[in-house]
């Protein structure tokens, strides 16, 4: 069985469908399998900042309910840059010691980190700083990790944003509306393309793409010419307007964050064709939910390789999903670039195919 270790996990970032899967299948294989014992993190790296750095004991028995629950039972934060942390009284404080010391009063032997492009890239730099042996698994509802084909939590997002579209279909085809449907994304249109495709929708906006409202106009009155009353628009939170400017919404505590761009778009088509006009944001319903099969596969394959990894020896790796495989990168080269839709990419050629109005 070889050499017992002792390894730690945590979630990091916002939170996801599937999470919970990789917890599990990290608890298992490391227990089950390799004899290993497994301490999760609780809050992400506030937990390795407390003292004593809170953590709980993971067992087969006690993760084995959590493969389709929602969220992460082990917190997560994606407030407080480690290196620059805000303090209550309102100065920043280099807390990235704290984190490391956290790391070695545990006695861990590695750490799997489970995160996106930001929250590996902050891991990466108190491993390099601090002597951590560190494995990274990519999740996010954005599918904005480069060089992973899938991240966890993207398929359980674009299958409720689907749902939503499929939904908002027959209300609007009951009273002759436009219904615009604002889905997340950060800086990637990949949800707003997957589940608009899927959805039936036609129209989607992503930001990767420059749309005209006269080109969207021009469609649905063309849609109203032929009797069809009701159009679907799907539209990335990150689409800007036509002039550019990035819509954001004022938060609690000065807090700014991408939303909006739906409502605009609802005043300048309702005036550009006549027609009545709804917008449904989808907002964290994206992130909630019950894993989708696809998720909780994807979870368990990313768990048991980086156990893995670590039975290897072949620290500052992330695993990824290639070509139908998992194949281990190193994490420098996953995080740095950001993975964004490619206008030549095979599904905006068939959202063409398929008569849908890109607004280009």
């Amino acid at each position: 069985m070889g050499e017992r270790k002792r390894i730690g996990i945590l979630t990091s970032g916002g939170d996801c469908a599937g999470l919970n899967a990789v917890i599990r299948a990290v608890t298992r294989c490391a227990v089950d399998i390799h004899g290993w014992e497994v301490l999760g993190i609780c809050r992400a790296t506030q937990g390795l900042m407390s003292r004593p750095p809170q953590v709980m004991r993971l067992e087969p028995h006690k993760v084995d309910p959590i493969l389709m629950m929602g969220g992460t039972i082990l917190g997560t934060t994606n407030k407080g840059d480690p290196f620059a942390f805000s303090m209550p009284d309102g100065s920043m404080r280099d807390r990235s010691s704290e984190i490391i010391e956290g790391y070695h009063l545990l006695d861990l032997d590695a750490l799997i980190g489970i995160g996106g492009d930001g929250s590996l890239a902050i891991l990466r730099k108190l491993a390099q700083q601090g002597g951590i042996n560190l494995i990274g698994i990519p999740k996010t509802i954005d599918n904005d990790v480069d060089i992973t084909e899938r991240s966890i939590g993207f398929d359980t997002a674009v299958n409720i944003a689907t749902e939503a579209i499929d939904r908002l279909h027959f209300t609007a085809a009951s009273h002759d509306r436009v219904m615009i449907v604002e889905v997340m994304g950060r800086d990637a249109g990949h949800i707003a393309l997957n589940a608009g495709i899927a959805g039936g929708a036609h129209i989607i906006l992503i930001p990767e793409i420059a749309y005209k409202i006269e080109n969207v106009c021009r469609y649905v009155k063309k849609r109203q010419a032929q009797g069809l009353d009701y159009s679907i628009v799907v539209v990335s939170e990150a689409v800007c307007t036509e002039a550019g400017e990035t819509i954001e919404q004022t938060k609690s505590l000065g807090e700014c964050r991408l939303g909006g761009i739906g409502q605009y778009l609802a005043d300048r088509i309702a005036k550009g064709t006549g027609a009545e006009t709804r917008v449904t944001v989808l907002g964290h319903t994206q992130r909630g939910g019950i894993a989708s099969p696809l998720d909780r596969i994807l979870a368990s394959s990313f768990g048991v390789a980086a156990v893995e990894l670590i039975a290897e020896g072949k620290y500052d790796h992330i695993v990824t999903w290639q070509n139908r495989q998992i194949i281990s990168v190193p994490i420098a080269q996953a995080i740095q670039n950001y993975r964004v839709v490619d206008p030549e990419d095979t599904l905006v050629k068939t959202a063409r195919g398929l008569g849908i109005c890109l607004g280009d």
